[in-house]
């Protein structure tokens, strides 16, 4: 009869739930696959599908492991385990070195803010610029319909609603700008001259709009860091928890009730012999 310890419960539960969370997470993934061709949602379908498989294979390394008390299981489910816990220290780091800069200048009189690719970190700023991320990014700003829903708003709705950083940016000219007859007139700056009221023209070609999809990236980053803290916490003491149930495993392996068969070793360490013909000859001298 295996001996199981609070431990091995404790594992052999979490990683039942985790085996069976994961099976959602693998059929959004092949759903998306199968059903989705948009371009936001196409990005999603690979990491869905390697979050899932991975997290069902190491669930199930430590269902086995904690239950039947499999020595090699909990040793691979630790090491993966240890594995996932230094990723996401190395991922909470970069999400919070992207999140540094941003927050925008709040508008004179209205409720919403702008923003500027200036005040973004440089790799946040030389990642935007380059086309081959640029495009599928503007792609999902045009796919949200974020700037549909504010396209029948009057100038007071401007002044009692506040505006997402992809609507301030993508959706209207910067408050600065100066137009006479739909012309932007005098030294502006180029979103001015960028801006179009083409529905599928608009701002999308402006600098704000950039610093629109930068914010929007700052605020997922810092959210993300900040439930990467917590999950750190959690991974830790689970960790820790695992290494007892390794521990238990084992101790079972001559199935005896822990604290029956406490013989770690069968054989003599390697000194004993030495220190024995030490021992003979010492008293034969004395």
């Amino acid at each position: 009869m295996y001996p199981y310890r609070f431990s091995n419960v404790m594992i052999g539960y979490l990683n039942l739930a985790t085996l069976l969370a994961s099976i959602p997470v693998i059929g959004a993934g092949l759903w998306m696959a199968k059903g989705s061709t948009a371009t936001c949602s196409s990005m999603l379908q690979t990491p869905l599908l390697v979050i899932g498989f991975v997290v069902l294979l190491v669930s199930l390394a430590g269902f086995v492991g904690a239950c039947f008390h499999v020595a090699w299981a909990l040793w691979l489910y630790l090491l993966a385990m240890m594995l996932l816990i230094a990723f996401l220290l190395g991922l909470t780091a970069f999400g919070f070195a992207v999140t540094a800069g941003g927050g925008g200048t709040q508008v004179p009189g209205r409720p919403y803010r702008e923003y500027h690719t200036s005040e973004y970190s440089s790799w946040l700023q030389k990642h935007i610029q380059d086309a081959k991320y640029w495009r599928p990014a503007l792609a999902c700003v045009v796919g949200s319909k974020a700037c549909p829903k504010i396209a029948n708003w009057s100038p007071m709705d401007y002044l009692q609603h506040d505006l997402t950083p992809i609507q301030s940016g993508c959706c209207k000219p910067p408050t600065a700008c100066a137009y006479s007859g739909g012309v932007a007139v005098g030294a502006q700056d180029e979103d001015c001259f960028r801006w179009n009221n083409a529905a599928d023209i608009l701002c999308y070609g402006c600098d704000s709009c950039k610093a629109g999809v930068m914010e929007k990236v700052r605020e997922d980053w810092h959210k993300i860091s900040v439930l990467n803290v917590m999950v750190l916490v959690v991974l830790i003491c689970i960790c820790a928890c695992g290494c007892c149930a390794f521990r238990n495993a084992r101790r079972s392996v001559s199935e005896y009730p822990y604290g029956v068969n406490r013989m770690h070793k069968i054989h003599p360490r390697w000194d004993y012999y030495w220190w024995r013909w030490f021992r003979d000859r010492r008293e034969q001298l004395y």
